[in-house]
């Protein structure tokens, strides 16, 4: 297993896995090209706000859910394995949210994309 896949199914091969009850109805549909290539730029901007954020303390990303309304935090791993899950699968693996996540850790994608904007833009000035 790659670490960077993301915390294993706790129910992997359980035959009592609870998940069994929920029908897919819906299975995944393969990503045209222009959402891979979203996805794979995704990818890319991640690993620069990770570059940009993580020596400054920051831990991930937070993500407004549709579902829910809630805001869900992501650590730099979790977010990239959800994105190469998109780009293999089609869809984004089941997990856990996180425990009690220091909230003033985590950044929005758009507060990331300034930031790592404003840290390219003043290394150009130097």
């Amino acid at each position: 297993m790659n670490l960077d896949d993301g915390p294993l199914d706790p129910f992997l091969d359980d035959p009592a896995d609870p998940a069994a009850l929920l029908e897919d109805n819906e299975p995944a549909q393969p990503l045209s090209d222009e959402e891979r290539s979203d996805v794979m730029a995704d990818l890319a901007e991640l690993a620069d706000f990770r570059r940009a954020l993580e020596p400054q303390g920051i831990e991930g990303i937070t993500v407004e859910c549709a579902d829910c309304g809630e805001q869900h935090f992501f650590s730099w791993e979790l977010m990239a394995a959800n994105l190469r899950a998109l780009l293999g699968e089609g869809r984004t693996h089941v997990h856990e949210p996180a425990f009690a996540p220091d909230q003033d850790a985590y950044v929005s994608w758009d507060y990331a994309r300034g930031y790592a904007d404003a840290v390219q833009a003043l290394s150009k000035r130097r």
